[in-house]
């Protein structure tokens, strides 16, 4: 029998799993007046691959392997290597535990990956786009998101990260420097590395962008706010990651408590503590036996550190929601926007593990938990009567309440002091990325579905249809140019907007990219008027 406890991490992580096997690069012999496929970096020379449209320089090391005293460290600088190293393979994505597959337990995980048009050579001065992919903080990798489409159809280069997560990166004890900001440091240190290693591929130093989904997005929102990244970046885009983002109580999954991504440093070291004790650490020694355990053991509690970043650090001193609302932030230009049905595959995924948590007969109880005295007005609004199921009720709710809301309520903080161009993705019928299959739940433009119109997941466009293939394009125009100048606006492509004046943003749909009244479709001023 599954107790709750543990159907609650199985729902967890069906929520926040992906495809988890890396895919395949391809390799080609230079042609006539190609660029040189080797390499030097501040740290050594290296040897890409190419490929029909681009150069891939694969598995590259930004810092020192996490490992022995180095696990629970800020990172470190790679060592230097002699000769030229290989970089036609991607390295290993860092330790995580995912339903259904295999624990991958190897620490030596700091890589990056970077993708380059095929003619960039040094002095070339490309915008560089770095990329924070999303997982919760307890799974997935950079190796898995093959940027040629971005490469090639943009002419930027493109760096993928891998950095720690879960337990491994962000874990604290009382005393330990850094606690609960591993993951955060390694991916500051990513940037720090393509500073200073953007030209040697072709690429400009100074015009550096970063860009994140759902954890990743979450992840820039707390670079917005922290002094290490002062001039590091010159532009960011935020996806499924408002900064201002809450779930209420079940509302990341049935029974979770209500949480944000960020956590104060005492809570952190608390649960670490916690941690330590539970797996046998013995008082005094927590962090010299923690250091000891296999990862096999430590990612057995690696799901109690999703949504687990520290504030009130060297690193991040405050929490990026309220220094966002303070306008104590990186005023940058941003791009920021959501999927339409963000929640529709959290709940799927929780209802396959438990068909019984979101019916008719519980709505009203989820709403209660969620919303307390609220609850009745927002049955009101959201009535079972007007949905197909209890299911899409309840996604439907979520979405508004705390992904799209909360994203316009974050864009309207970020118009005050910088230039914002605000998104929807709401291709109907994207690619079901995440693998959930509920009919009463159909997955629309779900979390994480818009991944395949700017990467070829695990090496494969899962892009089939004509028209989803011209939006693409079009999204990766848009991108590019905001990577390029700051600004999406392109010659060719239809207007986008800056700012969030009448709740509008620019609406991705296969067949139709134009802005949209997403404020209301969302039920915006009913939210806010609940506070």
């Amino acid at each position: 029998m599954t107790t709750p406890k543990r159907r609650r991490r199985r729902i967890a992580g069906v929520a926040a799993a992906m495809l988890i096997a890396p895919g395949a690069a391809s390799a080609a012999t230079p042609g006539p007046g190609s660029p040189s496929l080797t390499v030097r970096l501040d740290s050594g020379r290296i040897h890409g691959i190419e490929t029909d449209t681009t150069r891939r320089f694969l598995g590259i090391p930004y810092a020192s392997p996490p490992v022995g005293d180095l696990r629970w460290a800020p990172p470190q600088p790679p060592k230097p290597w002699r000769g030229v190293r290989e970089a036609a393979a991607t390295g290993s994505a860092c330790p995580q535990a995912a339903p259904g597959q295999d624990p991958i337990t190897d620490e030596d995980c700091l890589f990056v990956n970077v993708t380059t048009p095929r003619d960039a050579e040094p002095g070339s001065g490309l915008p560089v786009m770095v990329w924070w992919h999303g997982g919760g903080f307890t799974q997935d990798s950079g190796n898995y998101y093959h940027a040629e489409r971005l490469a090639d159809q943009g002419n930027v280069i493109v760096v993928t990260v891998n950095y720690r997560l879960g337990i491994l990166g962000y874990f604290g004890l009382p005393g330990l420097p850094g606690s609960g900001n591993f993951g955060l440091a390694d991916q500051i240190a990513s940037l720090e590395w393509t500073k200073r290693n953007a030209a040697a591929f072709g690429g400009d130093p100074a015009n550096i962008t970063v860009f994140g989904q759902s954890a990743g997005a979450m992840s820039i929102c707390a670079l917005l706010t922290s002094p290490r990244a002062d001039g590091l970046f010159a532009k960011a885009a935020v996806s499924s990651g408002s900064c201002l983002l809450r779930w209420p109580n079940g509302g990341l999954y049935p029974g979770a408590a209500a949480q944000a991504p960020y956590l104060p440093l005492r809570r952190v070291q608390e649960d670490g503590l916690a941690v330590a004790r539970d797996l046998g650490a013995s008082p005094g020694r927590e962090l010299a036996d923690m250091r000891e355990k296999p990862v096999a053991e430590l990612l057995t509690k690696t799901q109690g550190f999703t949504n687990h970043l520290a504030y009130g650090t060297g690193l991040l001193p405050m929490d990026p929601a309220a220094a966002v609302q303070a306008g104590a932030f990186t005023r940058v230009p941003m791009i920021s926007g959501n999927t339409r049905d963000e929640a529709r595959s959290f709940v799927a995924g929780a209802m396959m593990v438990d068909p019984d948590r979101i019916t008719a007969e519980t709505y009203p109880g989820l709403l209660r938990n969620a919303f307390g005295d609220n609850a009745a007005a927002v049955a009101a609004e959201y009535p079972l009567s007007e949905y197909p199921s209890a299911g899409l009720a309840w996604a439907t709710v979520v979405t508004d309440h705390t992904w799209a809301g909360q994203t316009q309520a974050g864009n309207r903080e970020f118009a005050r002091h910088t230039t914002v161009y605000p998104y929807e993705f709401a291709d109907p019928d994207a690619p079901n990325v995440n693998g959930v299959e509920v009919p009463e739940v159909p997955q629309g433009a779900a979390h994480a579905t818009d991944l395949p119109s700017l990467f070829e997941l695990h090496g494969h466009d899962l892009l089939t249809d004509p028209a989803q293939r011209e939006m693409s394009r079009t999204m990766i125009g848009y991108w590019t140019a905001f990577a390029r100048t700051g600004d999406p606006n392109h010659e060719g492509a239809p207007h986008w907007p800056a700012g969030t004046d009448g709740g509008r943003a620019m609406r991705f749909t296969p067949g139709a990219v134009e802005p949209a009244d997403v404020a209301t479709e969302h039920h915006a001023e009913f939210w806010r008027s609940l506070g």
